[in-house]
């Protein structure tokens, strides 16, 4: 299946701006991944609609402020008081030196120093993180995201990486048990966010029938 335009609006609003651009690679990439039913289609445009801001941020920004910071990543940046560690005062809004700190020595990272964790931030439609799995999307697509990490943020690459790994992660067969809050936990490692995604999903479930 494909889907139009207004359809596209009707379930991500805000994506207004960068439809026309996004429209024909996000049709592209969920036929060649198997995003070919309505359950599947719904349940991954709910997804992508939130991880995305509805197709608007395609790059991992990271301006936190102390308290973000807290809230976001309470063993590192909370004290045992609730409030801010000094370290989350000192780093607040510098988002290179936030991500060089919280995905040092994660997911294939080198150490701060190497600026692995700003080089390889989320990128994609799905938040790709990681030099390993920036190097798992490249293979899996033929690209080279390693050496050119900016690859996956532009919009065919942010689709593509996107829809090969839901379908990598077996997604199109829990979307098509309607398994949503099975499909946020493979993502998110939680249900972050669950009442937007939720919200996306039945409005999409509406739009597609």
């Amino acid at each position: 299946m494909r889907i139009d335009e207004r359809q596209l609006l009707l379930i991500l609003p805000n994506a207004r701006p960068v439809a026309g651009i996004f429209l024909s690679v996000l049709n592209e990439a969920m036929c060649d991944f198997a995003i070919d039913a309505p359950p599947r289609a719904a349940a991954f445009l709910a997804q992508i609609g939130h991880e995305s801001a509805q197709l608007t941020r395609c790059v991992e920004s990271l301006t936190y402020s102390a308290q973000r910071l807290a809230a976001v990543w309470p063993r590192r940046f909370r004290s045992v008081d609730g409030s801010p560690t000094a370290l989350a005062r000192e780093i607040a809004y510098q988002p290179e030196r936030i991500a060089n700190t919280v995905y040092a020595g994660r997911n294939g990272n080198r150490d701060e120093a190497s600026g692995d964790g700003w080089r390889f931030r989320g990128r994609g439609l799905l938040q790709v993180t990681g030099r390993s799995n920036y190097r798992a999307a490249g293979e899996g697509l033929a690209q080279p995201f390693v050496a050119r990490p900016q690859l996956l943020g532009e919009p065919r690459w942010a689709c593509r990486s996107a829809a090969w790994w839901w379908q990598r992660h077996g997604l199109n067969e829990l979307a098509d048990d309607s398994r949503f809050e099975e499909i946020t936990r493979t993502i998110n490692g939680g249900l972050t966010g669950l009442e937007e995604r939720l919200r996306l999903w039945r409005r999409a479930q509406e739009v597609l029938g």
